[in-house]
Formats: structure tokens, sequence, C-alpha cells
């Protein structure tokens, strides 16, 4: 079968609105503020092959590295209508908080696709309060690691295994009601699903999928021959230690851009997995590197599983970007993601015309308490483009949430918001001026934990084509500045102090 123009185009919105509507039941049902608010989770629909169909316009990071959980569900042979949960990075995951729960969508007695919904949980257990703790040397101080298993059958939860995810974490209750969030989110995709169906035929749909897939694969080729010119190109960034040592740690990518507008992402070269939580695995390598592809596409681009015929990643076993178990990875999901792309666009700066640097960190602050966790990412500059200025305060990356509401934390948490406001002039300078990041300020009002783990506090987001640098993150306690990566307990009126980078700036600035 092949769709015509406006057979894709209806089916392709039939399909990311079943996503979409996921989500909607996730955010509208959890009660963390993290979900709720911040909506960190995301939400897509796959076929029975394991490809993706479809995906709501949530989390790059979730969305990218999902097709590894669907083929580890899928090779325990699930049952029509059963529901499996993971969070262990190296069998489908990304980082252990990152909860997902895969259905297998009934139809007539068979597995007719997936939904597949994941979300960031404040707690899974582990050595701190809010299961990311800074310094952490192997998965297990990082929480409960959980391989594919059977969380309901038919809608009904495995009583046995929710005890036991309960028992180790330090918000139970919490957890139990955002999991069933998950669970109905999953199963109102599934609905809709075979509302689809039934409205248009099994043999209709499936061949729909298939063609948007066909689709999607031609048009990124085409955007990557029309905007990248063929040629092997290089590129190395750093990250700035890993919790335990302060030393820089080198990834280094050459990008291969074939004729046929594919893309080769070789990591060949990047220093072997650290002994702190910088590792990521290769799921989420393959996650930054689909995002930069997806972003040399067309903004009305479908994002399904035809985008990642056209990238090929190759990473050696056991180096920061394909660590193995039992290496620590709490923050390889969230910062090192964002050191892949700025490196994958940097080597492309020469091939095409990529904007520059933004703050290329996700700035994580986690906190904790009696009977309490609570986590939060901070947005910063993105970097200016040749079209247009870099926005101020925004996710930038491999990230895309919201903020938590100033009234939210006050109300729900035991803090109180000094400060948050922009950070003013911490854009670089340049034609096209990058974004200022933000300055936000907590007071604790009660004895608690606090973990941190940032990038970009030494070495600036950089300029594109003679602009400017960004200004370089800082953190502080009372005053007093302290890395990166640190893990503190706050007593009643410290003062905790995140500012973060701001985007670099593009073309040299206009004098006179």
């Amino acid at each position: 079968m092949t769709l015509d123009a406006v057979g894709l185009e209806v089916m392709a919105h039939a399909f990311a609105g079943v996503a979409e509507e996921m989500g909607a039941v996730l955010v509208a049902s959890a009660v963390s503020p993290n979900i709720r608010e911040r909506r960190d989770s995301s939400a897509a629909l796959f076929n029975a092959a394991g490809e993706m169909v479809a995906q709501a316009a949530h989390i790059p990071v979730h969305l990218g590295a999902m097709p590894d959980a669907v083929a580890a569900v899928r090779a325990m042979s699930p049952d029509p209508g059963d529901t499996y949960l993971l969070n262990d990075p190296f069998t489908g995951g990304t980082h252990l908080p990152d909860l997902t729960l895969v259905h297998a969508v009934e139809l007539n007695g068979a597995v007719a696709g997936y939904t597949v919904v994941r979300a960031h949980h404040s707690d899974v257990g582990g050595a701190r309060p809010g299961s990311m703790p800074p310094d952490s040397s192997e998965i297990f101080q990082e929480g409960l690691v959980i391989p594919p298993v059977r969380w309901a059958v038919a809608g009904r939860v495995v009583r046995d295994v929710e005890r036991l995810l309960l028992a180790n974490v330090r918000t139970p209750d919490m957890r139990r009601h955002d999991l069933a969030a998950q669970l109905a989110a999953c199963e109102r995709g599934a609905l809709r699903y075979r509302e689809l169906v039934a409205r248009h035929g099994a043999a209709y749909v499936t061949g729909a999928a298939r063609d948007l897939m066909d689709y999607a694969e031609r048009r990124v080729r085409a955007a990557v021959r029309e905007r990248a010119r063929p040629g092997t190109y290089r590129a190395v960034d750093w990250l700035e230690g890993d919790g335990i040592e302060d030393r820089d740690l080198a990834i280094r990518v050459a990008v291969i851009v074939s004729p046929e507008g594919h893309l080769t992402c070789d990591f060949t070269g990047t220093d072997p997995a650290a002994r702190g939580n910088v590792n990521c695995p290769l799921s989420v390598t393959r996650s930054a590197a689909l995002f930069v592809l997806r972003c040399l596409g067309d903004e009305d681009l479908p994002t399904n599983g035809g985008l990642q015929r056209a990238v090929t990643v190759v990473a050696p076993a056991g180096c920061i970007v394909n660590a193995l178990p039992p290496r620590a990875v709490a923050s390889g999901n969230v910062e090192t993601s964002q050191r892949i792309t700025d490196l994958l666009f940097a080597a492309l700066g020469e091939a095409a015309a990529v904007p520059a640097q933004g703050q290329g960190t996700m700035n994580n602050v986690v906190l904790g308490g009696e009977g309490w966790t609570y986590y939060e990412t901070l947005g910063g500059g993105q970097g200016a483009s040749p079209e247009v200025d870099g926005p101020s305060g925004v996710h930038v990356g491999m990230s895309n949430t919201r903020n938590t509401p100033v009234e939210v934390l006050e109300m729900e948490l035991p803090v109180r918001l000094r400060t948050y406001a922009l950070r003013r002039d911490s854009g670089g300078r340049g034609w096209r001026r990058g974004g200022d990041g933000v300055v936000r300020e907590y007071e604790a009002l009660q004895p608690m934990e606090v973990s941190l783990l940032s990038e970009r506090r030494r070495h600036a987001p950089r300029g594109a084509a003679g602009g400017g640098n960004g200004s370089p993150g800082s953190n502080s306690v009372n005053g007093r500045p302290v890395g990166g990566r640190i893990a503190r307990r706050l007593e009643p009126g410290d003062l905790l102090r995140v500012e973060t980078p701001g985007g670099g700036g593009y073309g040299a600035p206009v004098r006179g």
C-alpha cells in the first residue's frame, strides 16, 4: 500500500494524536510535581515489529531510546494485554529514575503493537534521596535495577512486583500513583489504536504506519543531502569530571555524511568509561544522534522509526558513550547526552549551518528530606543561529521539560525560592546574541539533602562563526562556590544558588 499526500498527513496526525493523548492522560493523572508540572515524561506508539510509529512532542532523550525498551520487552514474548516495567539502562532503559511501561496492545487475540510511557520518578531508592547521587561509582548505588518484568496482566497490577518496588523507594505512595497514571496512559493509547483499526481496518492501519516510516526516511535523507556536504567531519568535547575525579574526560566523534543522506557517528577514540556516573548506555548515545539528525529535517517531518534508518552509531564497548554493567550512569542520561549533541553539532558545523552551542547541561537539582523527595532540571540559554537570537531561560538539546511554578514548589515542599530570574547578559555576544541563562535560589526551611549534577561550569558554551561564548554556569551554597557535582546537607536558612549557562552567540558583533 502507498498512501497519497493527503492520506499520509491524515494518518501521521492520527498516530501522533494517540501518543499525545497518552501524554495528556499521564499529566492529568500523575501526582508528583516532576510529571504533573514539569512534564518529565514521554509517550510513543510502536507497531508489532517494535518500530516507532509516532511519538508525542516530549523528551528527546526518552524517546530516542524507547526502541531499545520495546525490543527488550519483545524478547520476553509478552502476551496480548500484558504491561511490562523496566528501568535497567543496559536492557532498554536510560537511567534508573526513568521508569518505563511497555504495553502489548491486544487486537483479536494477538499483539498488534505497543504503547510506551516513560517518566522520571523522583526516587527509586539508592544511596541518596532522589536516586541521582553525584558521586556514584556503580549502578547499584543509584537505585533499584528493574529488568523487564510483567507489571500488569489485562490491566491488573501484579501486586508481588509492586510490593517489591515500593519497599525499595523513599516515597512509595507517590510512586504507586504515578505508575498507575502511566498504566492508564498506556491503556488509553491501546484503546485509541483499536479504534483506528475499527475505523480503517487492520491492513490499512499497518500499511499506513509502514508508508509513514518510508516517507520519513525519504524526507530526512533528502534534508541531509540538501543541508550537509558529504564528507567526514571530526570534533572533540569534554565532560568536566565524573563526580569522583575532577579531570576532563574526552568524547571524540567522526561524523560521516554520505551522498545518500545517511549519517554515521563514530565515537572511536572516546575515553574509557569513567569511575563516576557520567557513563551512558548505547541507547542514550543513539538517542542523541537521532535528535541531531531530526534537527536537520523540516519542522513538519514525522518523527518515527524511518528516521533511525538514516543514522548509524559506532562506539567501542566499554567507553563513556557505550558503558557496560555495572557502570554508574545517573548523569550519563542527563549530562553526557547533552555533550554528545554539542559534539555532533560541532562536527556538522563544518558541513552545514548549525546554531552556536546552547547551555549544554540540564542543571539537575535533587532535594530530599524526611518522607519527601524532589527533582528538577533548569533551563538556560540556547545558542544563536544565523536567523535569530538564541531564546533565554529554556531547556535545550535532549531536554524539553517545563519548570515547576514557584507557587507549587513552595506549597508542596519545605523550600522557599528567594530568586528566580533571567541571568542578564550571560548569552554570548554576536551578530545574533546567545540566550541568557537563569538564576534560581533555594532557601531550606527544614534540614535536607541536596545533590547537584551540572556541566558547563568550566568550559563555556561556544559561539559560532565569530560569535562570543556564553557565560559558564555556577553553583554556590551560602555564597561560597561549589562544584558542578556536589552532595551536601542543608540546614534551615541555608541558600543554594544555581546560575545556569548562557548560549553562544552567532557571527561577529557589529561595531559602531
